[in-house]
């Protein structure tokens, strides 16, 4: 911790620590949507924050020596309610006694659908806050937003690193299939997948597969593929296809590899029948 800096009174007056931290500046609450979601929705109504809404005010931190979990918690507090506590890896060496408040900023993100959804943080830096998100670029809350956001983020990994060059580059490379690298499919085949669109996820999961035994370079290929094309070989009925694609990872694959594999393992139970 950089620094904690006292404002000392009498004895029966409260004490209020101004707190920073050069290794965690930015903390994500915990307990937004479990143990404080019905503070958290109170609040959100007295803010009248939207459907997809965003609130930003100050929050006190206050140690809470009777918490049943952790007696070293750390509850963050807004108006005067409970709306979660801090991640408990970094409590142990907040300069925060017991009977000491300290003053932060809060944020959260709200996206009211069928469920209720937030994510909160706190800035324990110095200075206005350097949040990781803001109103215009709020984090991933609904499911098909975090599919999105990983998507994203691994077709944005995937792009730097061929714009990078050098021998990661061409590792990549030998991983793609029109245009495409097999990890940036992952998220394609379980949206067609959870659509019901199983014809077209099989598409993405045999140029995957194909991808990834170009990129094993006598590896054993990324297995993920080969069994969600498995997957819905069985959903579809296709029984003879289901044993053709884990027969193609087998033969793929090093044989000390094969032994114990759930692919292997499905094989067997499958030929079986």
């Amino acid at each position: 911790m950089q620094h904690s800096d006292f404002e000392q009174s009498r004895a029966d007056q409260p004490i209020t620590l101004s707190i920073s931290s050069q290794y965690h500046q930015c903390l994500e609450v915990a307990g937004t949507t479990t143990f404080a979601k019905d503070a958290v929705a109170a609040l959100v109504d007295r803010q009248e924050v939207g459907e997809r809404g965003y609130y930003e005010g100050q929050a006190q931190l206050l140690r809470e020596p009777d918490n049943l979990v952790d007696a070293r918690a750390v509850a963050v507090l807004v108006e005067g309610e409970k709306v979660g506590c801090l991640p408990s890896y970094v409590t142990r060496d907040l300069p925060l006694p017991i009977g000491a408040s300290g003053a932060v900023v809060y944020q959260l993100h709200v996206l009211r659908d069928k469920n209720f959804m937030a994510k909160a943080y706190v800035w324990l830096g110095e200075g206005e806050p350097q949040w990781a998100y803001s109103q215009d670029n709020p984090p991933a809350l609904s499911s098909t937003e975090r599919n999105n956001s990983s998507h994203v983020a691994m077709s944005t990994m995937v792009r730097e690193t061929l714009q990078g060059g050098g021998e990661r580059a061409q590792q990549f490379k030998r991983g793609m299939v029109d245009g495409v690298h097999y990890l940036e499919l992952v998220e394609p085949i379980k949206q067609l997948k959870r659509e019901g669109r199983y014809e077209e996820s099989l598409v993405l999961c045999y140029k995957a597969i194909q991808a990834a035994e170009q990129d094993a370079g006598g590896r054993e290929p990324a297995p993920w593929y080969t069994e969600q094309a498995a997957i819905v070989h069985r959903k579809l009925g296709e029984r003879d296809k289901e044993i053709e694609v884990l027969r193609r990872w087998l033969a793929r694959c090093p044989g000390s590899r094969r032994a114990g594999s759930k692919i292997a393992e499905r094989l067997a139970k499958l030929e079986a029948k």
